[in-house]
């Protein structure tokens, strides 16, 4: 499945950022949402905080502004980001929510929404030819400060052909 739109939550931005990798998504998405709360809890970090420093300033990235939670996301009880996230997710179509929580995974899962990790779009990267391998990437991930288990990691691997 195709995806051209994706709605990122705050773990992502972070680490691809912190890794050096964000420049990966303007490539593999034609559009890049942020909802409101996703962009102020990056950008609190302040001037210390490579994603917090440098989102502000991304010419790639739609800021959109979230008025309320769509009721069957709230009833999840997840956090501001990923809440919103899924919520913006419902509320347009031909989306799909880059969030790396389990729970608020399994909530995108349960709505229909298609959801993608981290690792998911290293994955994108290499079959679209914009990396040579994940194994770099995933290492500079866990660098900055995503932590993926051996299995995790062994099956984006898998996934990626290496």
């Amino acid at each position: 499945m195709s995806i051209n739109r994706v709605i990122i939550n705050s773990s992502p931005l972070i680490v691809l950022f912190k890794s050096q990798q964000a420049e990966l998504l303007p490539q593999l998405f034609a559009e890049i949402l942020v909802p409101s709360g996703v962009f102020e809890e990056v950008t609190m970090a302040g001037e210390d905080d490579a994603a917090s420093r440098q989102l502000p300033g991304i010419s790639w990235i739609k800021r959109v502004e979230i008025t309320g939670l769509a009721p069957e996301v709230a009833a999840w009880d997840l956090g501001k980001g990923e809440s919103q996230v899924l919520s913006l997710a419902l509320k347009t179509s031909a989306n799909s929510a880059a969030i790396v929580d389990d729970t608020a995974r399994r909530c995108g899962q349960a709505l229909g929404i298609t959801t993608i990790g981290t690792g998911g779009i290293l994955i994108r990267a290499k079959r679209r030819g914009l990396i040579k391998n994940v194994s770099s990437g995933i290492e500079a991930l866990r660098d900055a400060g995503l932590w993926l288990s051996d299995s995790v990691v062994n099956l984006l691997k898998q996934q990626a052909g290496e």
